[in-house]
């Protein structure tokens, strides 16, 4: 096991390392002080969907055990945390009056980070759409967008003057293609028109986020979180090269192009034009504002090959076999170099701003024993991607912080409770913490970065 002290000297001393979190994940509470249903209280609800039926109810209670927790986040010795912040709280039914009681619980959250030299990172929307948009269309829906609009104008005005960072949106590849295409997240739609009308309104929402955020509180950095795909080829076959090309625009150009660009890929134009949404004059112009800086979301690569009988929809590619036998307990590739071949790769086709890895982690399932939890293959796991991330930052590359996922096991999605993340292992029947092996190890690294040194986005 590599030394924290030494992995830590190949970082620069403005070099911020956090933990992550998300508000649904980590809340419960879904029924207290004003808070109305989100789409993923109904999709977990619903038999079939999330295993076990569970569901966000309780989740890690942080709602009620704010104080608590923001004091293990001290204890972990990181200079920042990243949030989300939850819809359904702030404007319970998406439009219509907004709801004070949920504004205060996110005052009391950043202030009790500040009070403890913790720097605030908040995500305005990780999924948890109000339920009660989802009569209008949810995501599929223009009007989603301008509700999206007035909520960040609303957050940003009651917590601008304290946030040291935001984020539009957490991974745009899960809300429109898992969660309308593939039918897997909330609302669970398995519809090709509706993914792309999805893909463009959230588009578009980040655009007109970036400017309610601006308008109300210019100071603080905005940035957009996108969990690139890091594409390779299944074997060296030039079709399965030619796959690669085409996979990069379906999961990542959707994104990056017109935020970064401001255009879609002519290959989706080609596939799409007569599927997708009217793209109103200014739209693209909206989409594509300068930011500050964008997060990547990391935990395992994604090879293809060629799908000769070209069936389906765009990019008639086929998922490709892991190279090697290292898989997490949920199931996914252990790949340390594509988190370096995703970052060069966008570096090469988009002028980007700075980066801060914004999610990176891995599922292990080991539980207590005798007040331990030895969870070495996480531990390795970070060690590997960290030294990565160094290398990055040796080539020249503008990364600028790390955020670890997550803090604490928690609500994964539609695993419900069965996999776990967490640096810190959460009794869901108690609700007692335990700092596992691997968050002793990086609150050590975290600790030789003293607060104070470092930059805001």
């Amino acid at each position: 096991m590599i030394d924290p002290k030494l992995l830590a000297d190949r970082f620069p001393g403005d070099f911020t390392f956090g933990v992550a979190t998300a508000a649904f994940q980590i809340e419960g509470a879904t029924k207290a002080d004003g808070r109305k249903p989100s789409i993923w209280d109904a999709f977990a609800n619903m038999p079939g969907r999330v295993y076990q039926r569970n569901n966000g109810d309780v989740a890690c209670d942080h709602y009620n055990r704010l104080e608590q927790d923001l004091d293990l986040i001290k204890d972990m010795g990181v200079e920042a945390y990243r949030f989300s912040i939850a819809w359904p709280r702030i404007i319970p039914e998406g439009t219509g009056p907004v709801n004070e009681a949920g504004l205060d619980f996110y005052d009391r959250l950043v202030d009790g980070c500040k009070a403890r030299g913790i720097k605030t990172f908040a995500t305005l929307y990780h999924w948890d759409l109000p339920l009660a948009l989802a009569g209008d269309g949810g995501w599929t829906a223009r009007s989603t967008a301008h509700a999206f609009q007035r909520y960040a104008k609303t957050v940003m005005a009651r917590l601008g003057d304290r946030l040291d960072s935001v984020a539009t949106f957490n991974e745009p590849w899960c809300i429109v293609w898992l969660s309308h295409l593939y039918g897997i997240h909330a609302p669970g739609e398995r519809n090709m028109q509706a993914a792309l009308y999805a893909m463009h309104y959230m588009n578009l929402a980040h655009g007109l986020g970036v400017e309610a955020i601006r308008s109300v509180a210019p100071k603080v950095p905005v940035g957009i979180v996108l969990n690139a795909a890091s594409i390779l080829p299944g074997s060296g076959r030039p079709e399965d090269a030619a796959a690669v090309e085409r996979a990069h625009q379906f999961h990542n150009g959707a994104f990056f192009d017109p935020i970064f660009k401001g255009e879609y890929p002519k290959e989706f134009i080609e596939a799409f034009g007569e599927r997708m949404p009217v793209i109103e004059d200014g739209d693209l112009k909206t989409i594509n504002q300068k930011l500050d800086w964008w997060g990547l979301n990391y935990y395992m690569p994604m090879r293809v090959s060629d799908d000769a009988s070209k069936s389906g929809d765009f990019p008639w590619t086929k998922e490709a076999p892991p190279v090697g036998d290292v898989k997490t307990d949920i199931g996914w590739e252990v790949y340390s170099p594509g988190l370096k071949h995703v970052v060069e790769d966008l570096n090469r086709r988009y002028d980007l701003p700075e980066c801060y890895i914004t999610e990176n982690g891995a599922c292990y399932n080991m539980g207590v024993v005798n007040g331990e939890v030895d969870d070495q293959p996480r531990l390795d796991y970070y060690i590997e991607h960290l030294g990565v991330v160094a290398d990055l930052i040796k080539d020249g590359y503008p990364m600028r912080g790390y955020f670890a996922w997550s803090l604490m096991d928690n609500f994964e999605w539609a695993e419900g409770y069965r996999m776990r993340f967490g640096l810190v292992h959460v009794d869901y029947e108690t609700q007692v913490r335990t700092i596992k092996k691997s968050g002793k190890w990086y609150r050590e690294l975290a600790s030789q970065f003293p607060k104070g040194n470092h930059k805001a986005a």
